[in-house]
């Protein structure tokens, strides 16, 4: 009988005796080990990021917009309705229990003005509570007041990059601009808020949304956003909404998302993403696996003669079957280990190169990848491991 020691000698001077063919072979797994691991990273580190830039303005929101729909879209994609949303809706729904505050909402371009500068940028129709509702903050002066939305004063608000690009280092508190035909007046200036989605937030103004209403031409909001106090239930509190505004409206014209719906979609489709990328490496781990049985298929037919005199002194068909599985196995551990370096480094790598382009490696996927890569070599030996087994030990002594 042959002993476990005497096997794994064996199964490593096999090995080693062809080191040229046993690398290219782990390379292989290598090379898939690497594209999962990396391909996961990148997905991994793309569906983080999205998800930090739809909570950046908090997870207890509610939005409300105009028109019904079967499938929640993208804020102001939806304008054409039965009844307009109202700056009133607003105002009612700021009654409803739990409800800290709202934001009306309207968004349109304009050139902004200010003596021979100018820039044309986002318009944004608001109301006062937009620090509170919106997580932002006001860098200079204050935000707008919360006037009556019937008569609201002209005043407005700067993001952070408007204020470079029409004052530089100047203060602009108290000035005037130009925005469409009428003229108002600078009571604040926005923190940089940065990017959402490729959405710049410093390049906009805030306005008070009746007015910006009238300066589009606008009967309806695009939105009503709403937040409510933490702890409170985000489904009994949009079924409160809905049944204040339907008690307004006469009828289900309007569209509730909760921050909570938006993100169970948004996780769902990058979860699809991840595994996507993922299946896209798991192509090389099979390119791998079809190189560890072709080399141990060619390594049973070279190796006949030993086959045979290993059976000769007493090795029986279970101990050549583990021979040849280990080997496969061992192959596909370096090639895995090598490609988990390899991927982890790349991921690393790309994070430092490329700030912009987000990496998360899961460590989920990385035991995944590495147990998938012992599965393999294990399936891939089978056959040749079998066949060598099968081998009458007086044919295969002959072989020599």
């Amino acid at each position: 009988m042959m002993q476990i020691n005497d096997a794994v000698k064996l199964c490593f001077q096999a090995l080693i005796r062809r080191r040229m063919r046993s690398a290219l072979t782990a390379l292989g797994i290598a090379v898939g080990i690497a594209a999962v691991v990396l391909l996961t990273s990148l997905g991994e580190g793309i569906h983080r990021y999205v998800l930090a830039e739809f909570t950046q303005f908090g997870t207890n929101l509610i939005a409300v917009n105009p028109g019904k729909a079967s499938t929640a879209g993208m804020s102001g994609s939806l304008i054409s309705n039965v009844r307009p949303l109202s700056l009133n809706d607003a105002i009612a729904l700021e009654k409803v229990p739990r409800v800290l505050a709202t934001v009306p909402f309207v968004q349109g371009n304009a050139a902004v003005e200010y003596g021979r500068r100018s820039r044309r940028t986002y318009i944004f129709g608001v109301g006062a509570a937009v620090p509170v509702v919106w997580q932002i903050k006001v860098a200079q002066g204050r935000f707008l007041p919360n006037d009556d939305p019937g008569a609201a004063r002209a005043f407005v608000v700067l993001g952070s990059k408007v204020k470079t690009e029409l004052f530089g280092n100047t203060n602009p508190l108290g000035r005037k601009v130009r925005i469409g035909s009428e003229q108002y007046r600078i009571v604040g200036v926005m923190e940089s808020k940065g990017q959402m989605l490729g959405f710049d937030l410093d390049d906009a103004v805030y306005i008070p949304a009746s007015r910006a209403m009238a300066l589009f031409n606008r009967d309806s909001l695009l939105e009503i956003d709403l937040v409510y106090a933490a702890g409170s239930s985000s489904v009994k509190i949009a079924k409160k909404v809905k049944q204040l505004l339907i008690a307004r409206h006469g009828s289900e014209d309007f569209t509730i998302t909760t921050q909570d719906q938006m993100l169970d979609v948004l996780g769902s489709v990058m979860n699809i993403l991840t595994l996507a990328v993922g299946a896209l490496g798991g192509i090389s781990l099979v390119v791998g696996a079809v190189g560890i049985l072709t080399i141990m298929t060619i390594a049973v037919n070279e190796r006949t003669a030993e086959i045979g005199l290993l059976r000769a002194m007493g090795a029986d068909r279970s101990q050549i079957l583990l021979l040849f599985i280990g080997e496969a196995v061992v192959l596909a551990g370096l090639g895995g280990f090598a490609g988990l370096v390899s991927g982890v480094g790349g991921a690393w790598l790309i994070g430092r190169l490329a700030p912009g382009l987000p990496t998360h490696t899961s460590w989920e996927f990385v035991i995944l990848a590495q147990v998938s890569a012992g599965v393999i070599g294990l399936l891939a030996g089978v056959l040749p491991a079998q066949h060598a087994a099968r081998l009458d030990p007086i044919e295969a002594l002959r072989a020599e």
